[in-house]
C-alpha cells in the first residue's frame, strides 16, 4: 500500500511526498533524511494523506497534487 502526503514544515511551506509508511517517513524527514526541500524547511507534521492501490497511482497523484496552488491544497487538507 503506497500514501500521498502533504506535510507542514516550520516556515509554514507545504511538501508533497509518497511514502508506504507514513510514520517512518515523518521521522526521516524531522531527521532530515528525507530531501533537501524538508532539510532546509523542517518538517512539522503531515496534515493530510490518501491511500493509492500502486506505486503509479500514488506517482501520479503526487504530480497532480504538486501542480496545485497553495490554497487547493490548504482545501484539500481541510475537506479531504
Amino acid at each position: 500500500m503506497y500514501f500521498v502526503y502533504i506535510l507542514k514544515c516550520r516556515d509554514g511551506s507545504l511538501y508533497t511526498g509518497v511514502t508506504t509508511d507514513l510514520h517512518r517517513r515523518l521521522e526521516q524527514h524531522k531527521k532530515g533524511k528525507g530531501g533537501h526541500y524538508t532539510r532546509a524547511k523542517g518538517a512539522l507534521k503531515i496534515q493530510y494523506s490518501e491511500k493509492a492501490g500502486s506505486r503509479s497511482v500514488a506517482l501520479k497523484r503526487e504530480t497532480e497534487i504538486k501542480s496545485w496552488t497553495r490554497k487547493k491544497k490548504l482545501n484539500l487538507i481541510k475537506f479531504g
